[in-house]
């Protein structure tokens, strides 16, 4: 064959390999177009069907219905002193203008408007009689897409409502809005090439945080009295403690996952959690005394039929509360270690013991556990989801460490070993595990939960108080971080029921402090940790309340406990 006919031959084949790149690359790009023209279609019929019924009702007040909690706005649906449409026309407006200011409603969810003729039928109302709910993207909800902010998951709408969904139209409550994700979930900021980025509601120059980022901005705005998101690593717990309201991961099969789509499917080393999110404790427990009923236990066998156990929950006899403001690992912002300090000593004057708790061996944990628990395949499975797929920028330095060749990554981690110790450590366990690895690694962190547990029983702990993430970070700022979710992920692996309760605002003061903050390694990582919470003076901070394992309603009692005393505090002043 003659150097000519090779030439052309090589030429018409990178031609046809650009081609087809360029195709797909247009073929996305069309797609989103849709998407997003479907998308403001939708919010055009809940503008549509909230005018419609203002006009029909031209009395009607919405700030009384809004300023409600959950509990008092289910009591008065119950007692007919409030009707559905009302309830559920208010929040369709309030939604509406929530997104137009933080962009954080991916679809309308219409067809469940029919919800409100059939519970005026007479028949059993259910604990969530009329309240508007908003689910998360990843959960399936019939007749939506459940995106992941994946071109390749759009125009496939799901079969039927994920279980979850199911018990809640089974108690009375109407889904009507799904709400933005990071793309792929597998981020703490949020958000995606089809839908965009979902803003935090208090300065749009913050992530609201992820992946459950559409429904912490939603909820902290007041569109919506109640959602349900899910928890891989901090994804319920981040965007409740950035934004300000309270939320719960349970351990993971207390609620069904039966219909939710994972972000890594197949990955069993690390335990997703479901779970409410709303802005008081109590809300969180009335979700959660909904769902744990025999109708989810019938829909999935698989889920322990444990209901909801009162007795715990409104008990008020003293704790024993275990605490740290360290984990040795990642060191704290001013704010986070004055929320938990603070709240320790509300705690303690109120007649609760607080003993001190390190947690277990977490250089150990984040070195050798992270990075295996959800990249075991080498992060194939991850890259395989992105194929063809237009990349958020905010992804990208994480997809191109898990592109490279593992002998490229171990030479970067000793490249940047001097600037960045722990991200170098992380480098270096990305690659794929033997089957004969993966189960060592399994039997090692099962000793691992052993061991923590056994430290707990030995200082005979009922719950644990610890920092949650925040403030708010900088849009951008969590995917150059990611070993800061070292407070959350940890539960995960455990697969503790973990909550987060708002207790202070970023002071002056904080932000002084933050001037000489240096962190434990004085590395590239807290440099950029100070960076991402700096100028966040009046932003909420959190603390988390953690519980062992199938005792949510212990964690719930425990974050009431704070929520009481904060706010008993706040008054006070």
């Amino acid at each position: 064959m003659s150097v000519a006919l090779v030439t052309a031959f090589l030429g018409c084949s990178l031609a046809t390999v650009l081609l087809l790149k360029w195709r797909r690359r247009r073929q996305a790009q069309d797609k989103i177009e849709k998407a997003r023209s479907r998308r403001e279609r939708a919010l055009e019929q809940m503008g549509r069907a909230a005018q419609r019924f203002k006009e029909q009702n031209p009395d009607h007040q919405s700030a009384p219905i809004l300023s409600l909690t959950l509990p008092e706005l289910c009591q008065k649906l119950e007692d007919g002193s409030l009707t559905p449409e009302s309830v559920y026309y208010t929040y369709v407006d309030k939604a509406l203008k929530v997104t137009a200011d933080v962009n954080c409603i991916t679809n309308y969810i219409a067809e469940n408007e029919s919800q409100l003729l059939h519970g005026n039928s007479g028949e059993r109302k259910g604990l969530l009689y009329g309240i508007p709910v908003s689910i998360k993207d990843s959960i399936n909800c019939k007749g939506c897409d459940s995106t992941l902010g994946l071109t390749k998951r759009l125009f496939q709408p799901a079969a039927e409502d994920a279980v979850i969904v199911q018990v809640l139209k089974h108690q009375g409550a109407i889904p009507f809005v799904k709400t933005n994700v990071p793309q792929s979930l597998l981020s703490y900021d949020c958000s995606n090439p089809i839908f965009g980025e979902t803003l935090h509601p208090l300065d749009h120059t913050k992530t609201c945080g992820g992946s459950s980022g559409g429904e912490g901005a939603l909820i902290k705005s007041g569109g919506s009295i109640l959602g349900i998101g899910t928890d891989i690593g901090g994804s319920i717990r981040i965007p409740s403690g950035f934004c300000g309201i309270c939320g719960l991961k349970t351990t993971g099969n207390r609620i069904s996952k039966k219909g939710i789509v994972p972000s890594i499917p197949g990955q069993r080393s690390v335990f997703v959690g479901l779970g409410p999110m709303a802005r008081d404790v109590d809300s969180l427990a009335l979700c959660l005394r909904a769902l744990l009923c025999k109708k989810m236990f019938h829909l999935d066998p698989t889920v322990p039929p444990l209901p909801f156990n009162e007795q715990v929950y409104t008990s008020s006899a003293p704790l024993r509360i275990g605490y740290y403001v360290n984990n040795s690992y990642s060191m704290l912002s001013p704010s986070m270690r004055r929320a938990v300090l603070e709240t320790k000593e509300l705690l303690e004057i109120n007649g609760h013991v607080l003993v001190p708790f390190e947690p277990y061996h977490m250089n150990y944990f984040m070195n050798n556990f992270f990075a295996p628990g959800f990249f075991a395949d080498g992060g194939a499975t991850v890259l395989k989801s992105f194929e063809g797929e237009p990349k958020d920028p905010k992804l990208q330095p994480f997809l191109l460490m898990l592109k490279l060749p593992h002998w490229l990554q171990r030479v970067l981690s000793w490249i940047i070993r001097p600037i960045h110790i722990r991200l170098s450590r992380s480098l270096r366990n990305l690659h794929e595990r033997s089957v004969k690895e993966l189960w060592k690694y399994h039997l090692e962190v099962e000793e691992y939960c052993r061991e923590f547990i056994a430290e707990w029983k030995r200082l005979e702990l009922d719950v644990l108080l610890c920092p949650a993430l925040g403030p708010a970070f900088k849009s951008g700022f969590p995917g150059r971080i990611p070993e800061i979710i070292s407070y959350t992920v940890l539960y995960n692996f455990l697969d503790f029921p973990a909550g987060v309760v708002p207790v202070t605002t970023t002071t002056k003061e904080d932000e002084e402090e933050l001037k000489s903050f240096k962190g434990h390694f004085n590395d590239l990582g807290a440099k950029l940790l100070a960076e991402a919470v700096k100028e966040s003076v009046g932003l909420p901070v959190a603390v988390q309340c953690v519980a062992l394992p199938w005792q949510e309603e212990l964690c719930l009692r425990f974050m009431k406990e704070v929520e009481t005393l904060t706010r008993e505090k706040t008054r006070k002043r």
